[in-house]
């Protein structure tokens, strides 16, 4: 039986220091989030890994409650029992510092525990946590709410890979299940793109200190840009149609070597989940669905992407580029909680269309420190740091990547030749 977290302090409203009302509140939103997305699945849904890169629904849910009652708990708790001394090898995902971990590519053999039992141990670390914000001296408080931050922006990051995940999961059924019901597309013709120019001279880039932010957005320093052009929307399907019908993907002039040999090593023709037996369709989290020419173009890799650039006669954008032309924008767009769940067209006149929301933009930056970088303290040292090196930024957003969780200084990065994000591309060029 579990054993539920009791403490005691004597502190009064006035000492209680951070506030605990903000904090129990956010902490509870978002895992009442996750929740919910995972609602729709069924426990066998659940289990199911379908490449090494992915992880089973219930492992996310799993391993985002391991970070909490690990890293809080275990860190500020003088004495902490956890709820299963297992847990700590089955759910710990890359923390070297943390212990033993079950091989990623095998999370999907992971039966045991059941989804049902994942659900109680959420409940309770959910109970656990509580009764430590509630109770915890302000002095242990203060140390642990940057702790309890990072962990309810890590678990929204979570919520993006299980909702990336499933589909890449249900794209290998033969049935094509849907993850949500169909919804009423949104056809119509893309407003013309065209290049907006911007002005180089020197910028500042990186998190401005209101608010969270990850450790690879940090320090904010000086950048020297060129002047440069940004497309004024993302590139469509009918967009990308034209780049397959001019032989864009049996062109090596096009392909960096890299990206020429691994298109030809996995036979690409198209994005991914785009239908080989049912043409004009393509898998979506509703199934499959017509391809919508004036929608953006999504699971495209980086390699494609460059490839597109190129075809285009134009570049990629730096991700300084793309973030000082951000900066002062507006970050309305479709993202999770529109419950799209799909990129949709451009939508009015905006001067620059869908920087936020809808995919992923691909930069040509290496995913790399920053000028003085630091990682976090202890054991969120190893979140991001240790993986500068071989990847790619990406900036603004999908379409499944919840509202609260974006800023203009958000850096996530993939490998180049992954493709079952929600990724697309916007232009750039030189002026």
């Amino acid at each position: 039986m579990f054993r539920p977290l009791r403490l005691d302090t004597k502190a009064t409203p006035a000492q209680r220091g951070p506030d605990r009302d903000a904090l129990r509140a956010r902490y509870l939103t978002v895992r009442r989030e996750t929740e919910i997305l995972a609602a729709k699945l069924t426990p066998e849904d659940q289990q199911i890994q379908s490449m090494p890169e992915a992880s089973p629904a219930k492992w996310h849910r799993a391993h985002t409650t391991w970070f909490f009652e690990t890293l809080v708990l275990g860190a500020f708790v003088p004495g902490y029992a956890p709820v299963d001394a297992a847990y700590g090898h089955l759910f710990n995902s890359y923390y070297e510092g943390l212990g033993s971990r079950h091989p990623r590519a095998e999370r999907g053999l992971l039966t045991r525990p059941s989804a049902a039992e994942v659900t109680r141990y959420r409940a309770e670390i959910d109970a656990r946590m509580v009764d430590f914000i509630d109770a915890a001296s302000p002095e242990t408080l203060a140390k642990a709410v940057s702790v309890i931050t990072l962990g309810t922006h890590h678990e929204q990051q979570h919520q993006e890979l299980l909702l990336m995940d499933i589909k890449h999961a249900f794209s290998r059924n033969p049935l094509y299940p849907a993850y949500a019901p169909a919804r009423t597309a949104a056809h119509g013709s893309p407003a013309p793109l065209h290049m907006i120019g911007f002005a180089g001279g020197d910028h500042f880039v990186g998190h401005d200190g209101e608010g969270f932010a990850f450790d690879n957005e940090l320090p904010r320093h000086e950048v020297k840009l060129h002047p440069y052009g940004l497309g004024s929307r993302l590139v469509t399907n009918g967009e990308w149609q034209a780049f397959m019908a001019d032989g864009g993907y049996k062109r090596p002039e096009l392909w960096l070597a890299d990206g020429w040999a691994c298109a030809q090593r996995e036979q690409w023709s198209a994005p991914l989940y785009w239908s080989a037996e049912k043409s004009g369709q393509r898998f979506s989290l509703q199934g499959l669905v017509e391809i919508d020419a004036a929608a953006p173009v999504c699971h495209v890799s980086y390699y494609e992407a460059d490839a597109y650039a190129r075809w285009a006669g134009k570049r990629l954008p730096l991700e300084s580029e793309w973030e000082t032309a951000a900066r002062h924008m507006s970050m309305a767009g479709n993202f999770l909680d529109s419950g799209a769940l799909d990129p949709q067209p451009a939508k009015g006149s905006a001067r620059l269309a869908q920087m936020f929301g809808d995919v992923w933009e691909w930069t040509s930056s290496a995913y790399a420190a920053y000028p003085g970088f630091k990682p976090f303290a202890g054991p969120a040292g190893e979140y991001n740091g240790k993986f500068m090196i071989n990847q790619v930024v990406l900036r603004g957003g999908s379409c499944i990547t919840p509202a609260q969780h974006i800023r203009a200084s958000y850096r996530n990065f993939f490998y180049p030749h992954m493709r079952w994000l929600f990724s697309g591309v916007r232009l750039a060029e030189d002026r």
